[in-house]
């Protein structure tokens, strides 16, 4: 009775052992699939640091656009004008431009 039931052990080890062997390729097309999950996952995690990195930047470069437009446009006042030409010795003008006309021109 006891040797039937040792052969009946190795009889179904045996068929888990061929059930494992014929279904192989599965197992593999199981883990390969496992494995792509994986590096899916980690990708997503990559792509979204990268996004919010290049979010930062833009963000930081918008502030500085507009702190250096608002400079340039601080500068670029008349009175701001003045001030910067004045150690070159030029001075605003007190009467409008006079226009020349060409007397050959008008014949």
């Amino acid at each position: 009775m006891k040797s039937l039931g040792k052969q009946k052990n190795k009889f179904l080890g045996l068929i888990r052992y061929r059930w494992i062997i014929s279904n192989l390729p599965y197992f593999l097309f199981l883990a390969l699939l496992a494995v792509i999950y994986i590096y899916n996952g980690h990708y997503a995690d990559r792509v979204v640091r990268d996004i919010g990195k290049t979010g930062r930047e833009v963000q930081e470069l918008q502030y500085e656009f507009k702190s250096l437009k608002s400079e340039v446009m601080f500068r670029s006042k008349q009175s701001e004008l003045d001030k910067a030409v004045e150690p070159f010795g030029l001075k605003p003008l007190s009467s409008p431009p006079l226009v020349l006309i060409d007397s050959s021109e008008t014949k």
